[in-house]
């Protein structure tokens, strides 16, 4: 193994670490919030534990915090995770396992181990990557779940100490490089576009779902010109 790989290695794996530490300190808050809103700290740690994705969980507790139906807690819910089944899409093709490893992996499809992932050069170090995040998210944030489930209300507003942006600035921080080029920029842009538009319309959740419609289109715009030059090719440069 070069040195040049290892180096790429050990940055994935320190990113994975960095955001499973703040990801984890905002585990704190759900798990203050769940016993809030009337569940035990069982049933908090198995939604931490079996779900297992932030937003997913966020909604569910604070639907059923509000006194909403738990039909709609569940349903949105199940909304907002869909977005980790298209994460597998592209992480299977490139972690490429099998078995009680492959079920794993997608337990660990998230936001974060697939952020990771793919903001790699190659496909060693994209899995390292993936693998690093996914552990180091799942671990610190099924602990700071307990401890905030413990805690309870003693914490107060999780607000009051920065809980709920210590998540968010990590995970800018880990796309931040993707921003480099135009068309990470414009995808940007028009993403947050998009979210802030449907920010008041529509419920919690759908904003972010929407905004992923601004990859797909940015990816057709891009691949246009060169389908059209593969069409406009004489057959004989073919040869």
């Amino acid at each position: 193994m070069s040195e040049t790989l290892e180096a790429e290695i050990a940055t994935a794996r320190k990113q994975g670490l960095s955001i499973g530490i703040a990801s984890g300190a905002y585990g704190i808050s759900f798990g203050a919030l769940s016993i809030a809103a009337g569940l035990d700290v069982w049933q908090t740690m198995a939604l931490s534990l079996l779900l297992f994705t932030g937003g997913s969980q966020f909604a569910l507790v604070g639907i059923l915090g509000s006194g909403g139906n738990p039909v709609t807690a569940v349903a949105t819910s199940t909304l907002l995770g869909i977005r980790n089944g298209l994460y597998g899409l592209q992480t299977s093709r490139v972690l490429g396992v099998r078995g009680w490893r492959r079920a794993g992996a997608a337990h660990l499809t998230i936001d974060e181990s697939t952020a990771i992932s793919l903001a790699q050069r190659t496909r060693e170090v994209q899995q390292k990557g993936f693998w690093a995040g996914g552990v180091s998210v799942f671990v610190f944030w099924n602990l700071s779940t307990l401890i905030g489930a413990v805690l309870g209300n003693a914490l107060g507003d999780p607000r009051t100490w920065g809980l709920d942006a210590a998540a968010a600035a990590a995970f800018v921080a880990l796309i931040w490089p993707r921003l480099r080029d135009r068309t990470g920029r414009v995808t940007a842009a028009l993403a947050a576009a998009i979210a802030l538009i449907a920010f008041i319309p529509t419920p919690a959740g759908v904003p972010v779902l929407l905004a992923a419609l601004a990859a797909v289109i940015v990816g057709l715009i891009d691949t246009a010109p060169s389908r059209a030059r593969d069409i406009e090719q004489p057959e004989g440069d073919l040869l």
